[in-house]
C-alpha cells in the first residue's frame, strides 16, 4: 500500500488491521529487536510510540503515537497521531501563555485607562504587537511542521512495514 506524501492538514489518521491486538502488539515488540538505528520504538500496553533518533533527529522531528483498540473479534483499529518533540511543544506552549498573559494585562490596563479618560494609544500598540507575535508563532509552528513532513512520511512507512 502506498503512503501519500503530501502534507497533512490533520496530523492524525486511522487504520483497521485484520489481526488481534495481541498479534499487532507482538509485531511491534518483534520489530524492536531489528529496528534500524534511526528509529526507536516504545511499547506500553496498547500504546506504541515511534521516534526518530540519532543523526536524523532534528528539533522539528515528529514522533508517531499509535493506540490499539479492539474493533471486532479479530480486527484492530489503529488511532495514529503525529506529535512534535515534547521539549519544542513545551516551549511553544510557554510562549503562547506568556504572550496571552501579557495581552490580558495590557487589555485590563487599557480598559482602566479608557474608563478614567486616560490615553490608551501605547496599550493599543503593545496589544497589536502581541497579536503580531501570536501570528508569528503560528507561522513558525507551521514551518516547523512542514520541515518535519518527510519524517512524518518515514514514520508512517515504518508503521506500515511493521503491521504488514
Amino acid at each position: 500500500m502506498e503512503v501519500p506524501k503530501e502534507m497533512r492538514l490533520r496530523l492524525r489518521f486511522y487504520k483497521d488491521i485484520p489481526k488481534s491486538i495481541a498479534v499487532v502488539r507482538q509485531k511491534f515488540e518483534d520489530f524492536k529487536a531489528i529496528c534500524p538505528e534511526d528509529y526507536s520504538i516504545k511499547v506500553n500496553e496498547n500504546h506504541i510510540w515511534l521516534h526518530i533518533v540519532g543523526e536524523n533527529k532534528q528539533y522539528y522531528s515528529p514522533h508517531l503515537h499509535i493506540e490499539l483498540e479492539q474493533n471486532k473479534e479479530n480486527e484492530t483499529h489503529l488511532r495514529c497521531l503525529f506529535g512534535p518533540d515534547p521539549t519544542l511543544w513545551t516551549l511553544f506552549m510557554f510562549l503562547h501563555f506568556i504572550v496571552g498573559g501579557i495581552f490580558l494585562i495590557f487589555g485590563m490596563i487599557a480598559y482602566s485607562n479608557f474608563t478614567m479618560n486616560q490615553p490608551i494609544l501605547m496599550d493599543g500598540i503593545i496589544m497589536s504587537i502581541l497579536v503580531i507575535v501570536w501570528f508569528l508563532l503560528y507561522f513558525v509552528a507551521k514551518q516547523i511542521r512542514e520541515r518535519g513532513n518527510d519524517q512524518m512520511h518515514d514514520l508512517e512507512v515504518l508503521m506500515e512495514q511493521i503491521v504488514h
